[in-house]
């Protein structure tokens, strides 16, 4: 499989957009998790409210465990205490239920941040580059051919994607010299194949 290109100037560029590709994914990846750290941080106000919701709740009912063993008044004592720590309960949620925006906002918030860059990174660099990877490991399989055959059809592969005023310096009729089996002419087509890839031209 051929990575990268055998000219060193395709070489280079090829090299340093991967680079930067892999860069920018990391960044956003990073951006991603210090917004998720630092989002997640707004959940300990919900922490408190349900430590503090908990401790008056718990703190009231052994209060009214103890009022109410009050002779004949008890129950009655009792009530205010029941009623103070149903609100210590309803404190308890709330802080929970702030904790629990708070993660899915984070969570969210910061997949978004690093999923979309990252997809769109992927999105325009991936198949241009596996497409590239695709033809120049074939060109070079036929470039390694002994026989005709390959540079017949790297010649082909030429005719159908270079441009024309490069075609027309190899031959003035490209396309009748490649039907005749003129080998000069598919040479020379091979040869503007591989430069076109970025590989070495074969060797003759």
């Amino acid at each position: 499989m051929r990575i990268y290109a055998d000219r060193p100037l395709r070489f280079l560029v090829q090299f340093a957009a991967d680079l930067l590709t892999a860069g920018w994914i990391a960044a956003w990846v990073w951006a991603g998790m210090t917004l998720h750290d630092t989002l997640s941080t707004l959940a300990v106000p919900g922490e408190l409210l349900e430590s503090a919701g908990n401790g008056v709740s718990e703190n009231m009912a052994d209060a009214a465990e103890q009022v109410k063993r009050v002779p004949l008044a008890g129950d009655s004592l009792a009530a205010p205490f029941q009623s103070v720590g149903e609100a210590g309960t309803s404190l308890s949620e709330a802080g929970q239920g702030l904790q629990e925006t708070m993660t899915t906002v984070a969570l969210t918030l910061s997949l978004l941040t690093a999923a979309l860059p990252v997809l769109f990174a992927l999105v325009v660099w991936l198949p241009t580059r596996a497409r590239w990877i695709r033809r120049a490991s074939s060109a070079a399989a036929l470039r390694s051919m002994p026989d005709q055959s390959g540079a017949s059809l790297l010649a082909l592969r030429a005719l159908a994607s270079a441009r024309p005023r490069r075609l027309l310096k190899v031959a003035p009729d490209p396309a009748a010299a490649w039907r005749k089996g003129d080998r000069a002419a598919i040479a020379g087509l091979a040869d503007l194949e591989l430069r076109r890839m970025g590989l070495r031209p074969r060797r003759t």
